[in-house]
């Protein structure tokens, strides 16, 4: 019998002051029965710091040619192609060419997913990011989130604050080049 995806329910207030984006609301995810909660909770950040019109959640691990986030504008054209992990350099580069922009959003450590990338041919990657959240922040996070939830998300310079129902963490995202 085929494990089922399991269902997760946010209501988000998010609040970035950097980018100028103030919006709250609901966000439903599926997570994958292959997928760590570590995974599911990056997907969730990198949506909500990516968060503009046309932003949709994709299946994730189960998502195959797609990335874990993408943008479309109102034509339905992708114009951002956001990855979440450790992708290799041949969806990187595929999804710039798509999209124009591509970022990634790792739970990894950073220095393996840019050392798996070093080297390889990506298209625009010296203008692509790595994000990554500070040592332990994921982790954290991932064994206290329940599957109904609601999040208050402030980024200012940089700096994340997270509430989860009645916990707080805070973090720095931090922003490598891949190239």
């Amino acid at each position: 019998m085929a494990l089922t995806a399991t269902m997760y329910r946010f209501a988000i207030q998010l609040s970035d002051v950097d980018r100028g984006v103030y919006e709250t609301f609901d966000l439903p995810i599926a997570r994958q029965p292959s997928e760590t909660a570590e995974y599911m909770l990056t997907r969730v950040l990198a949506y909500c710091l990516e968060y503009t019109e046309g932003i949709a959640l994709t299946e994730g691990v189960a998502s195959g040619d797609e990335p874990a986030v993408l943008v479309r504008d109102l034509t339905g054209r992708i114009t951002a192609w956001i990855e979440v992990g450790a992708p290799d350099a041949d969806r990187l580069h595929r999804g710039s060419k798509l999209a124009g922009r591509a970022a990634v959003y790792t739970h990894r450590d950073p220095a393996m997913v840019l050392n798996q990338l070093a080297g390889k041919k990506i298209h625009g990657g010296d203008e692509m990011r790595i994000y990554t959240f500070g040592r332990g922040f994921i982790e954290r996070v991932a064994e206290v989130l329940p599957r109904r939830a609601s999040l208050s998300l402030t980024i200012t310079e940089r700096q994340l604050y997270l509430d989860v129902d009645d916990q707080s963490f805070s973090t720095t995202v931090e922003e490598r080049s891949v190239s």
